[in-house]
């Protein structure tokens, strides 16, 4: 009797059948679509690294012959013969698509499935409707894949774009078409712009005129004098230019004498000249200006020690602000478990420094941490931070955000969550998607009352979301709990060759209402 997987449901081909020579039949079909059913050969990097092993209708088998395309047959849209124990070493998985060809999209879709028969009897199937999709132009019904044996893994992922923007996705490049010709009476690329005399765009700085033409220069070799070190100008003045014909770095020579007059004479040797302060004093320093020698900041006459430690601590004492969280900087936060009377979960290892009577479940760190950290697989384990006290929270000099929810919902990445109030509800999503590291990228969705921080590497930007966002799932730290995620790839990629690969294979598209947000990162995870 055959199992009915549902989406996400995997299992050993060992446990479904001890045959190896397997037959692969996919049934999908929508009023006035056209499907165009594919099977792509991917390497242990999910790439197609030998365009030989990408199976359509214009290449119905593999060299070997391992994966055929058959046609449709048996109340089967299309149908593939696989013949696991002929795979090349190289070929690490099949992923079996569907995608449409022409106008349409996979909500218009019908009741379909993939189903797997061997030694002519079903051991498997997935079956799927056009409802669980929206907008996407190709599924992902489902894969074989290799991890110490063959396994079969039920997918149903939807994904933007056509045949094209899944043969991207994984590493391929559709020829393209040759740019036409330009016309014969078109102007030649090098012509001015036909309005050269328009004036230039509002806001925009009008052009500089062009500098007129030098003369000629007389082909003599210039001597370069050496150049002196230039003493720095007082503090707030400006640098004094050498005037003309002074070398940079020297004096400036002494003025001469009206005419008529000697030049003054210079004191005897040993003695000071008029006006000068006596030997070993500094000579007073303008009104408004510090003396020589002395740090910008310090009044005059009072030692270096004393107030100026204080003055130089200042900057950094505690901030106490009479609220429950407080940003101490970018990089440090304060929350005071004495004000609302609540516990705080925070990522294990992330407190500094705490003061009073603050107690830590560092062990197991409750059911709900255990809970999180298993679920998540990024070692997310949490504590629980009780007492009266105030704890400082930091973690590797991430920037620190406080989001206080009241009554409304946020979705963060579980990599950029540090510590938030016992009170919110909360609960591990998963996204899985081709090309994700890890296989899939966990979120934690908070609601309710309370506050979130959230950790970011460099300062965030939060866009709105609009039919065109789309972010990077690596980047991405934070949206809006109502915003719609999709898998996305809209990035051209080469065929055959990895060092022309870009690195962004895999996107995340965000839909909703107005209003809806998303929060990125300058990092990648």
């Amino acid at each position: 009797m055959a199992r009915e997987f549902q989406r996400g449901h995997k299992a050993k081909v060992s446990d479904l059948t001890s045959g190896t020579d397997l037959y692969v039949g996919v049934q999908i079909a929508g009023p006035g679509l056209t499907f165009d059913i594919s099977c792509f050969g991917l390497d242990a990097d999910e790439q197609l690294s030998d365009d030989r092993y990408f199976i359509f209708f214009n290449q119905p088998k593999s060299p070997e012959e391992s994966i055929q395309l058959l046609g449709a047959q048996a109340g089967d849209t299309e149908s593939f013969r696989v013949t696991l124990d002929r795979i090349p070493a190289n070929i690490h998985k099949l992923s079996f698509t569907a995608t449409l060809d022409g106008a349409g999209q996979m909500s218009q879709a019908g009741p379909g499935y993939i189903r797997i028969v061997a030694g002519g009897e079903e051991v498997v199937k997935y079956a799927f409707t056009g409802s669980e999709f929206t907008t996407e132009r190709a599924v992902m019904l489902g894969d074989f894949y290799l991890k110490d044996v063959w396994r079969f893994a039920a997918v149903g992922q939807g994904f933007d774009g056509g045949l094209d923007a899944l043969l991207k996705n994984f590493g391929g490049e559709v020829a393209e078409e040759a740019p036409a010709a330009p016309s014969q009476d078109a102007p030649p690329a090098f012509a001015p712009p036909s309005q050269a005399s328009a004036p230039p765009a509002f806001g925009a700085p009008a052009a500089p005129a062009p500098a007129p033409q030098q003369p000629p220069v007389h082909a003599a070799p210039t001597i370069a004098a050496p150049m002196a070190p230039q003493a720095p100008a007082p503090y707030g003045q400006p640098p004094q230019q050498p005037q003309f014909g002074q070398i940079p770095g020297q004096g400036a020579p002494p003025a001469a004498p009206p005419y008529g007059q000697q030049p003054p004479a210079a004191p005897p040797y040993g003695q000071q000249p008029p006006g000068a302060p006596p030997y070993g004093q500094q000579p007073p320093a303008p009104f408004g200006q510090q003396p020589p020698g002395l740090p910008h900041g310090v009044p005059q006459g009072v030692p270096a020690a004393g107030a100026g430690l204080q003055a130089a601590l200042q900057p950094y004492k505690e901030a106490a602000t009479g609220q429950r969280w407080t940003s101490q900087n970018q990089q440090l936060m304060r929350v005071d478990l004495t004000m609302g009377g609540m516990p705080v979960l925070a990522r294990q290892g992330s407190m500094v420094m705490y003061q009073g009577k603050v107690d830590f479940g560092y062990k197991g760190a409750g059911f709900a941490g255990r809970m999180v950290g298993n679920a998540t697989g990024q070692e997310m384990q949490l504590m629980r931070c009780t007492g009266r006290g105030q704890v400082f929270l930091a973690e590797e000099g991430a920037h620190l955000h406080p989001i206080e929810l009241q009554g409304d919902g946020i979705c963060v990445s579980a990599e950029n969550v540090l510590a938030f109030d016992e009170s919110l509800q909360y609960e591990v999503r998963r996204i899985e998607g081709h090309g994700i590291p890890g296989g899939a990228l966990f979120t934690m969705q908070f609601q309710g009352t309370g506050t979130v921080v959230v950790k970011t590497h460099g300062v965030p930007v939060v866009l709105p979301v609009t039919p065109t966002t789309f972010a990077d799932c690596n980047a991405v730290v934070a949206w809006s709990s109502a915003s719609q995620v999709i898998i996305s790839s809209q990035v051209r990629l080469r065929r055959n060759a990895y060092p022309g690969h870009s690195g962004e294979t895999v996107n995340l598209q965000f839909r909703g209402a107005p209003g809806n947000f998303v929060v990125v990162q300058p990092y990648e995870v």
